[in-house]
């Protein structure tokens, strides 16, 4: 099999990973060949007009494990191939002296155990930034059950190391890929978040009337399972118990809450990465680490994804969690027999991550215990408000900065515009779509200085009813449209395994 048939199978394969932003690091061009930037990746073209920037391909597809959600699988009938190291490195040096990429994202199939796909991915990043003098990014798939030395090393020749979870429960990863397990994805995780320069921690809770709330506690020693506690969101109970007392403490934090009558303690994602000092010049690992989970394969909620995910932030610094849409490859009992991937599931989730790591939510205001899932018809923000209409409406001339982050309409740009505006002159309602607001949906919200931002002349009487008193006709107002967009497109996927 030639190179091109080779890369055709194996690019192919690698798509189902959506864990590949490449921001993050600034690595130094000391002579070499290849910078690799802050703001992520630069674009290039290629002769046939298509836009390439980073080359994601497998070290190879063949793999030891069954995992149901895998197209790569072992029990999938599908085309084999692989890399040896020195054919990798040589492709990767081509592109890049072509202008066809900026750097590389790396993974493999599980090549007879963890450790040797470890070592051949190692042996590739270390042979081109040593001997190549590559400086472009790289970013290394660390496999599940990897020793911590392996692990370690990958971080030393790579600017991003990331462990996909997967599935955001123990029992569906038993399910679903039972070769896996919490452990072997959450010890490496430790391993990386040491190595940037974080250290790892967990929730802990208390028991009895007086007991403490959540809290995030320093120097989580490798004796501790906080990975256990961690992964048992299919677990746990409604009510703490000494059997999932720690694991209620990770999953359910509002739970907690309600259950302790003390005030949530644990910060924000927001705040916890306020706080958080980054290097990108960083020799290791300056990129951090991500992660991926596998929506659709598993019955958890949205509200079990959201609070995992929080937690995943906060106990080892991931700086991303994506959110991979289930793109049915084939017939196996044990993942379910969906007509499409559930891509608008998948963009309601990206938009709640975004909350609580750009807008100070918590995954428990997201979504509370009433409401397991995220509405299909508005963004997670819109939901949230019609669910607080009490908060409303906010003075943009008096409001603080993260009281304006949680209006619809308002991102952290034009909260930060309207601080400083008002410095100025007190705002009108006309003068906030100047400064970035989306009027459409912050009217509703907010006030100038008592005047509600609805009742102005641009509105016009017609449409003067639905305010914060009316919230099905602001409902009605308010929905973004994504479901009408993505719902038929889900449809239109043709899955082949």
């Amino acid at each position: 099999m030639d190179t091109s048939d080779k890369i055709a199978i194996l690019a192919d394969a690698a798509k189902y990973d959506a864990s590949c932003s490449t921001s993050g690091s600034a690595r130094v061009n000391k002579g070499g060949i290849g910078n690799a930037a802050v703001g992520g990746i630069c674009h290039s073209w290629s002769a046939d007009g298509r836009c390439v920037a980073l080359l994601k391909v497998l070290l190879s597809n063949a793999c030891a494990y069954d995992c149901a959600y895998c197209v790569n699988r072992r029990s999938n009938d599908i085309a084999r191939t692989g890399f040896e190291p020195e054919e990798l490195i040589k492709l990767i040096m081509d592109f890049y002296r072509r202008n066809y990429i900026e750097g590389a994202l790396l993974s493999s199939g599980v090549l007879g155990c963890p450790d040797r796909t470890m070592e051949r991915l190692i042996a590739v990043a270390k042979t081109l930034r040593t001997r190549e003098r590559f400086h472009g990014y790289l970013h290394l798939k660390a496999i599940p059950g990897s020793s911590d030395e392996l692990v370690l090393e990958a971080a030393r020749w790579a600017d991003r190391v990331s462990v996909n979870i997967e599935l955001p429960s123990a029992k569906s990863l038993a399910a679903v890929a039972p070769e896996k397990s919490p452990a072997s994805i959450f010890k490496p995780m430790r391993v990386l978040a040491r190595a940037s320069g974080f250290e790892p921690k967990r929730l802990t809770l208390g028991l009895g009337s007086g007991a403490p709330a959540p809290r995030l506690l320093e120097a989580v020693s490798p004796a501790e399972s906080e990975e256990k506690a961690l992964y048992q969101a299919g677990a746990v109970k409604d009510c703490p118990s000494h059997a999932d007392t720690e694991a209620q403490a990770m999953y359910k934090p509002d739970a907690v809450k309600a259950a302790s009558s003390q005030a949530y303690e644990l910060p924000t994602v927001m705040q916890a990465r306020k706080l958080r000092p980054r290097n990108p010049q960083s020799s290791l690992l300056p990129a951090g680490q991500t992660t991926q989970m596998v929506i659709g394969a598993s019955p958890e909620s949205d509200r079990d994804i959201l609070v995992l995910a929080e937690n995943l932030y906060l106990a080892y610094d991931v700086r991303r969690v994506y959110y991979s849409a289930y793109v049915p490859t084939g017939a196996d009992p044990r993942v379910p027999a969906l007509a499409g991937p559930p891509l608008l599931r998948e963009h309601r989730l990206y938009q709640a991550d975004w909350l609580f790591r750009f807008y100070g939510f918590a995954a428990s205001e997201v979504l509370d215990g009433g409401s397991p899932n995220l509405d299909a018809e508005l963004d997670p923000k819109c939901a949230w408000a019609l669910r607080n209409l009490q908060r409303f409406p906010v003075d943009v001339n008096t409001a603080e900065y993260l009281e304006l982050l949680r209006v619809p309409g308002i991102g952290p740009k034009s909260a930060m515009r309207i601080v400083r505006a008002r410095r100025q002159a007190a705002l009108t309602p006309e003068s906030l779509g100047r400064i970035g607001v989306v009027m459409k949906r912050a009217r509703w919200f907010l006030c100038c200085s008592g005047v509600p931002a609805f009742d102005t002349p641009a509105r016009g009487a017609a449409i003067r009813a639905p305010s914060i008193d009316n919230p099905a006709a602001l409902r009605a107002l308010l929905g973004d449209g994504a479901s009408s967009t993505l719902l038929p497109l889900q449809k239109e996927f043709s899955f082949s395994s």
